[in-house]
């Protein structure tokens, strides 16, 4: 399979870009899209010109560091994939591919395709997790949590902190990751017990990072490789409320 490939290149953050073209040639339509990139830069390199940068790491859908925009598209066209997931047989022979680093005022770019993400760290840190003093593990079915929770727990801690959900947004909102982490250690027992904490800390962190708002558009949930619902950021929102209200009380 042969592709046109026009990639966004920036040497660093102060740089003007530009987009540039280079041509994949007799690609294996097995090979995955982050191999073709690596065969690019394995012939740049031989040419003596400056490879293409670019994030990556598990390189098997669970890690969330190589996601770029494909054709407009955060990990590409094909729903419920990672970059890294995607292989060269999901696109046309002979297509035309613009690649392209996730875009933000919250993301500013490194170089090339990779992006300061460290934002969605913050918020993370500004209290998506659970620090009441336990001591050691419980028995596992000490404390009772229901299938319906558990399941709607564990679907929200799918979430691999990727931004996709902000590149498509048009507002650069972040509010289906935030709720994720919201959502995942609330619907918990281990969780319930600092909700109002978590709600208020981890939406202000977020604000704070310069992110947008929600205006219900859907397309984060469109593009989330892990398919996360945007039932949790009505929880989200429902819990910054109900803390609000309490915090001022």
């Amino acid at each position: 399979m042969d592709f046109t490939l026009r990639v966004w290149r920036q040497a660093d953050p102060k740089a003007k870009g530009r987009f540039q073209t280079y041509e994949a040639k007799d690609i294996s339509p097995d090979t995955s899209f982050l191999e073709m990139l690596d065969l690019i830069n394995e012939r740049l390199v031989a040419e003596g010109a400056e490879p293409i940068a670019f994030d990556s790491d598990c390189r098997e859908g669970i890690c969330g560091t190589c996601c770029l925009v494909i054709n407009g598209h955060p990990h590409g066209r094909l729903h419920g994939c990672t970059i890294c997931e995607l292989r060269m047989r999901h696109f046309q022979d002979r297509e035309t591919l613009s690649i392209e680093p996730i875009r933000a005022r919250a993301f500013p770019i490194i170089k090339d395709l990779i992006v300061d993400r460290s934002a969605l760290d913050r918020i993370i840190q500004a209290g998506g997790y659970v620090s009441i003093n336990t001591g050691s593990a419980p028995e596992a079915a000490s404390i009772p949590v229901t299938k319906e929770k558990a399941e709607r727990a564990m679907d929200a801690a799918a979430c691999i902190g990727c931004g996709a959900c902000v590149a498509s947004c048009k507002n650069a909102a972040a509010m289906l990751f935030t709720s994720a982490r919201i959502s995942h250690l609330a619907l918990l027992p281990q969780g319930e017990v600092e909700w109002k904490r978590r709600a208020i800390e981890l939406v202000r962190a977020m604000d704070k990072a310069g992110f947008g708002y929600c205006s219900n558009e859907g397309e984060c949930e469109k593009h989330c490789p892990k398919e996360i619902k945007l039932t949790n950021i009505a929880r989200m929102n429902r819990h910054f409320l109900l803390a609000s209200l309490m915090e001022n009380e």
